[in-house]
């Protein structure tokens, strides 16, 4: 049994990429927890302060009842401001993100990718690698980046930022769990052809089973691994 913790920046990252290899975790006997930084939806607002704060409370409804149907343990908020990660110090996400692994001890770490479009998934892996400096104290055995559809394939810019899995997860007996946990998310679920509807969370699942000879899976990039 290992403790997993993803570390995501938003409402629904904890699931576009990463939720059917975590409902295999939770399957095999696996303890997961989640971490979401941001608040998500007020970038949506000319201001932040004119959004209807009452949106994000149904927004922490969906992100918990997904949450049920993919087996996490915990979901914890944190409510930095959404799409303005770079208007917060760093070392305040980091302080964050380090209270929550002396928290709960994670041997594996699931977080975004460096090279994503979005500043917050960009300082959300900031934080989580400058949190997990792997001295000899440090818990964290193994940290994974995980594509954020509608984010990660969206940065043209990047280079040798681009996204590189070399670490493929088979999701055959999970991907319909992903995909209703997906349909708690009223408030973020698009229609076809956009990245973040049912289709395209299957096809793109397809497509990398495709790559390793699985009818479904969820491709990652390891970042480091400690044995």
């Amino acid at each position: 049994m290992s403790n997993i913790l993803v570390i995501a920046a938003h409402p629904d990252d904890e699931l576009l990429g990463v939720g059917g290899t975590i409902r295999r975790h939770v399957d095999n006997g696996d303890i997961v927890d989640c971490i979401i930084l941001g608040e998500g939806m007020t970038s949506r607002a000319q201001k932040r302060e004119e959004w209807d704060k009452s949106t994000l409370d149904e927004l922490k409804n969906q992100t918990l009842k997904a949450a049920e149907i993919i087996g996490y343990r915990n979901v914890c908020f944190s409510d930095f401001p959404d799409n303005r990660f770079d208007s917060v110090d760093l070392l305040d996400i980091i302080k964050e993100v380090d209270r929550y692994i002396q928290s709960f001890k994670p041997q594996i770490i699931y977080t975004h990718h460096y090279g994503d479009l979005n500043i917050d998934h960009r300082r959300t892996f900031e934080a989580v690698i400058t949190a997990t400096r792997p001295g000899a104290e440090c818990c964290v055995k193994e940290i994974y980046c995980f594509e954020t559809p509608s984010s990660t394939e969206w940065n043209f810019m990047y280079g040798e930022n681009v996204f590189k899995p070399n670490v493929y997860i088979g999701i055959d007996d999970t991907i319909d769990a992903k995909l209703r946990a997906m349909e708690c998310y009223e408030s973020e679920i698009r229609d076809y052809p956009h990245p973040r509807s049912i289709k395209a969370l299957e096809i793109i699942a397809a497509r990398w089973g495709t790559v390793v000879g699985k009818n479904y899976a969820e491709a990652f990039e390891l970042i480091r691994r400690v044995v």
